[in-house]
């Protein structure tokens, strides 16, 4: 491995590393990943790093998406036949100072990093609504769309809440003989539980498969009030989920942006193996410990049931 690597660290089921993802996936072996999820930077909605190398560091959306064109080349080509990657998107409002027209409303993104991975040559199969509250939003983003003062003297001005996307997308592969299957235990898996997780919409109300976009590595595990906090970190429940439906244990999932290791946590607690990469080394040295706690956690978890047995 050539790639500019700052800093790593290989644990008994997981290795974290501190550099430029694009830069460490060309250099992976070929068809060596079973699945991968994460949240790719918002285009320049979040900027995380003053580095050029910080994808989510551009000027417009049409950078970004040139610059994830590759890491998305990348990813299909270290994924194993037939398996699949799942990104955590959302569309994005613009604002009339960010427009040539001055005018306001919502950018595609979702659908740009659709046609990112299908001209890439991923095969496009599913997509996944998550429900989010138009109110907890309002209040995080302070969006005029989403006041109520607007609703009343002007509702031409107001929109409503985005929700945010679960897009996943597979590797085709000629005829899929000997891709070795996704199984579930019946007894394990029942029928309940893949008709919620089939659902096309996840919900924060309780009407299907609760999604609560609190529950994240922030809140859960973060004792230390001095640790920096993940503007965006990927929901635990979402993670979890998509492991569970698209994997076996033991099998290998892969964040590019770990970011403080949501994706790698949620996956060492369910008997995963994980590969994360991360630019900014804050995030990373945080992702570090908690990979460290999820490794030893899940641990202790297959010696109760080994000891059960």
């Amino acid at each position: 491995m050539t790639a500019n690597v700052f800093a790593s660290h290989i644990g008994n089921r997981f290795a974290a590393y501190n550099c430029d993802t694009v830069e460490f996936t060309r250099e992976m072996p070929e068809d060596c990943v079973d699945f991968s999820v994460y949240s790719p930077p918002f285009s320049s909605l979040y900027i995380y790093s003053e580095s050029e190398r910080d994808m989510g560091n551009v000027g417009s959306d049409e950078e970004f998406q040139a610059n994830y064109r590759h890491l998305v080349k990348e990813m299909l080509r270290v994924t194993k036949p037939g398996r699949l990657t799942a990104i955590h998107v959302k569309d994005l409002v613009f604002y009339s100072n960010a427009s040539e027209r001055g005018d306001r409303g919502i950018r595609d993104f979702t659908g740009e990093c659709i046609r990112t991975h299908v001209e890439a040559g991923w095969t496009y199969h599913r997509r996944i609504t998550i429900d989010r509250c138009p109110v907890r939003e309002m209040q995080k983003t302070k969006s005029d769309r989403l006041l109520y003062k607007n609703f009343r003297t002007d509702a031409a001005r107001t929109g409503g809440g985005l929700p945010e996307y679960l897009v996943v997308f597979r590797k085709w592969a000629e005829g899929m003989d000997g891709v070795p299957p996704v199984l579930h235990d019946p007894e394990q898996h029942p029928l309940d539980t893949w008709q919620d997780l089939a659902q096309p919409i996840w919900m924060t109300s309780g009407v299907w498969y609760d999604t609560d976009e609190t529950d994240v590595l922030n809140v859960r595990v973060a004792r230390d009030a001095e640790a920096e906090k993940h503007l965006c970190p990927m929901p635990l429940d979402l993670t979890e989920r998509l492991v569970r439906q698209y994997t076996n244990p033991d099998e290998t999932v892969y964040s590019p942006f770990m970011g403080i290791g949501s994706e790698g946590y949620q996956s060492l607690l369910h008997g995963r193996r994980f590969i994360g990469t991360e630019l900014k080394g804050s995030y990373y040295a945080q992702a570090v410990k908690y990979l460290g706690e999820a490794e030893r956690q899940g641990a202790r978890a297959d010696l109760f049931v080994q000891a059960a047995e």
